[in-house]
C-alpha cells in the first residue's frame, strides 16, 4: 500500500528509488441521487505550463477531448453512472513524454466535476468516499492515495490533486480545493478557453 496523503501533503512518487515510466491516476467516488437524478461526475487533467496555466486549450483533457496532442495523457473514457469497485475513472500520463526536451509541463492538475450540476441541483455534498490514487504501470503498486474528506455542499467541481515535477523528480499533491464556479471556473483559473 502507497501513502496516504492529507490535504496539502506532497510525496515524491518514486521514494525507492526506482525509475518511473508511466502512471494511472485512479479517481472514484459514491454519489447519492437525487429525486429521480442521477449524479454524474467527471474526471478531467489540466496539463500546465509556467505560471499554472494550461500549455493550451488542447491540454486540457476531459470526456470530450480524450488526449494530449503528444498522447502523454490520455483519459479512459467517461463513466456516467459511478457504479462498480474500484476507481470510476482513470487518466494515464506518460511522465517520460512530459519530460521529453523542450516540454513545458510543470504539472498535471486533477479535477472531478458534476455533470450538468446547476440544471440537476446537485453538488459534492451528494457524493461520499472521494478519493485520488496514483499507481506505477510496470509494477501496479499503488504510490500514493488521497481520501477527501470536505463539507462541499456548494460545490460543484474540485481539484482533488496534481502531478508535478520538481528537481527532476515526479511528486503528487493532495489538493481538495473546491469550486461552486463548477468545471468552468477551474479551467478558467487555470488558463482554459472554455466559451
Amino acid at each position: 500500500m502507497g501513502v496516504s496523503l492529507t490535504k496539502g501533503q506532497n510525496v515524491v512518487l518514486n521514494q525507492d528509488g526506482t525509475p518511473l515510466a508511466d502512471v494511472t491516476v485512479g479517481l472514484g467516488w459514491d454519489a447519492r441521487p437525487v429525486g429521480d437524478r442521477d449524479v454524474d461526475l467527471d474526471a478531467s487533467a489540466i496539463i500546465c505550463g509556467p505560471g499554472q496555466k494550461a500549455v493550451s486549450d488542447r491540454h486540457f483533457i476531459f470526456y470530450n477531448n480524450l488526449a494530449s496532442p503528444d498522447g502523454a495523457v490520455r483519459h479512459t473514457g467517461d463513466n456516467t453512472t459511478g457504479d462498480g469497485e474500484g476507481d470510476d475513472e482513470q487518466i494515464l500520463v506518460d511522465l517520460d513524454r512530459l519530460d521529453a526536451p523542450g516540454a513545458e509541463v510543470e504539472q498535471v492538475v486533477f479535477t472531478v466535476s458534476l455533470h450538468d450540476a446547476e440544471t440537476r441541483g446537485q453538488n459534492f455534498g451528494q457524493v461520499d468516499d472521494a478519493y485520488i490514487r496514483v499507481v506505477d504501470n510496470l509494477t501496479g503498486r499503488e504510490m500514493c492515495r488521497y481520501e477527501l474528506s470536505y463539507d462541499a455542499a456548494g460545490e460543484t467541481a474540485m481539484v482533488f490533486g496534481a502531478l508535478y515535477r520538481r528537481g527532476g523528480e515526479w511528486k503528487f499533491r493532495a489538493v481538495g480545493q473546491g469550486y461552486a464556479s463548477g468545471l468552468a471556473g477551474i479551467a478558467t483559473d487555470y488558463g482554459v478557453d472554455v466559451g
